[in-house]
C-alpha cells in the first residue's frame, strides 16, 4: 500500500492518537474552514451537536489540534521578505535556543533538523533590511549560535497535506 493511500492515524507512531473516521472528516471540515460553526460541521460530519463539541474538546485536549488561527498572506499583510534561515549550532543547546529564538518578532517557525545544519528558522520580514537586523543582530546574539546562513525565498505554495477524508 503507498503512503498516499494510508489514512492518517492508521499507522501508530509514539505520539499519535488514535483518531477514527469522523475524526478525521472533523479534522479534513475544520482545515477546510477554521470557522465554521459546529452546527454546520456537525451536519456535514453527520453527528449530533454535542459529539461535535465532545470529539472537538478531545482533540483540543489530545492536542491533535493545537488552536485555531487565521491564515495569512504575507505579502499582503505587509510581511513582504521571506527567508529560511539555517542555524549550525552548540550540541545540547536546543532548549534554550528554540526558547530564545520563539521571542525574536518575525520568527515564523523554529524547526530542529538533521543533516548539513541544525535548525531551520523561517523569517518573515517587512523588507530586507530588518531581516537583516533580525538574522545578524538577534539569531546570531542567541548563546549557542555558531553560524547562520540565509537563503531568501523568492516564491511558495501552499502543499496539498495530508488526506484527512476520501
Amino acid at each position: 500500500m503507498s503512503e498516499e493511500n494510508v489514512p492518517p492515524g492508521s499507522v501508530s507512531g509514539r505520539t499519535a492518537v488514535p483518531l477514527d473516521d469522523i475524526d478525521r472528516q472533523i479534522l479534513a471540515q475544520l482545515l477546510g474552514d477554521g470557522r465554521v460553526s459546529i452546527r454546520a460541521l456537525a451536519d456535514q460530519v453527520h453527528i449530533s451537536r454535542a459529539n461535535a463539541y465532545t470529539r472537538i474538546g478531545r482533540l483540543v485536549a489530545e492536542e491533535v489540534i493545537t488552536g485555531f488561527t487565521a491564515q495569512l498572506n504575507p505579502q499582503r499583510a505587509g510581511l513582504g521578505t521571506s527567508a529560511y534561515v539555517t542555524l549550525m549550532i552548540d550540541q545540547n543547546a536546543w532548549r534554550n535556543i528554540s526558547r530564545e529564538l520563539r521571542e525574536i518578532p518575525y520568527v515564523e517557525h523554529v524547526t530542529l533538523v538533521t543533516g548539513d545544519f541544525d535548525v531551520l528558522v523561517l523569517v518573515r520580514t517587512p523588507d530586507n533590511s530588518v531581516l537583516r537586523r533580525i538574522v545578524l543582530e538577534s539569531i546570531q546574539a542567541v548563546p549557542g549560535v555558531r553560524s547562520t546562513r540565509t537563503w531568501l525565498v523568492f516564491d511558495e505554495v501552499r502543499g496539498r497535506g495530508a488526506v484527512w477524508s476520501a
